[in-house]
């Protein structure tokens, strides 16, 4: 019972997590992106292109394009990320649509075309990495960019780059060049903003530590911090004498607290702190 109690709030707190970072996307794109024409790629920036050539508005061809590549997630990408990224999908499809008749905008928020295209790089380019993170996607080309990262050795942001190219490109023979230009600026700075976003994300701070009282610290680690750690014994090169070396590695809150415990409790203590965002085991990522 308290195993599915737990499982529930996991489940509903990716869940919320997912809504918090859609809507964050929805932002970007619907006040920032759609009414200056960027085309970063996407379904969105396709949304846009296709905007302005057919009949249909940006948020039902973004709504028409995430069905038909809902269906390639869940083949291609499993059930897992597939039922996430579908959330996502339908969730930003409507949305957008929605937004459209209860906040139309035709024309941009304000006349500052660089302002307004970094809030439309940096808010989807946030949420992108969040659903990236969690084993989901934003829909769209993001599941194009996910299939390319599960068969090659492309991190996800040379993916989206590679998959988001053709769009930018497209964006210049359909608007002006200034538009383009603007999209393909806006594109490169995605790949990186969302690469950045990921490995901040999963920061962790590893912890050598060398000490003479052990004990403490490693009774704090275990009973406050809830983490492991674990102890060598070493010999000093210049006096000759014995210490202990604790290797400890938890997240960047974490860190702070533990930092601040051994500043008051053992003084004299040696502390190295190094930052990683590649940590796999348990406690961390891709432990099973």
């Amino acid at each position: 019972m308290e195993g599915n109690k737990k499982s529930i709030r996991r489940v509903a707190e990716e869940y919320a997590m997912l809504t918090i970072a859609t809507l964050i996307l929805c932002i970007g794109v619907y006040v920032f992106k759609f009414p200056n024409h960027f085309s970063f790629g996407g379904v969105t920036g396709i949304a846009v292109v296709l905007g302005a050539l057919l009949p249909s508005t940006p948020g039902f061809i973004t709504l028409a394009i995430n069905m038909i590549l809902l269906v390639l997630g869940f083949l291609v990408l499993g059930k897992s990320t597939g039922i996430r990224t579908a959330y996502v999908s339908v969730l930003t499809s409507v949305v957008l649509w929605a937004a459209e008749y209860i906040f139309p905008m035709e024309k941009p928020l304000t006349n500052e075309p660089v302002l307004e295209m970094i809030f439309a790089i940096t808010l989807p380019s946030f949420a992108s990495a969040v659903f990236f993170n969690m084993e989901a996607s934003g829909g769209g080309t993001d599941i194009l960019a996910m299939i390319l990262k599960k068969y090659t050795h492309l991190n996800i942001g040379s993916a989206l780059f590679l998959v988001d190219l053709f769009i930018v490109i497209a964006s210049c023979f359909v608007f002006d060049a200034t538009t383009g230009l603007i999209s393909l600026c806006g594109l490169l700075a995605k790949s990186l903003v969302v690469d950045s976003v990921i490995e901040n994300i999963n920061l962790c701070k590893c912890f050598t530590i060398i000490c003479d009282k052990p004990e403490p610290i490693c009774k704090y680690i275990t009973e406050e911090l809830h983490r492991s750690a674990t102890l060598y014994h070493a010999t000093g090169a210049y006096m000759q004498n014995q210490k202990t070396v604790i290797v400890t590695i938890m997240k960047r809150s974490q860190a702070v607290e533990l930092r601040n415990y051994i500043r008051r409790n053992e003084p004299t203590a040696f502390i190295a702190i190094t930052n990683s965002s590649e940590i796999i085991g348990k406690g961390f990522r891709g432990f099973n």
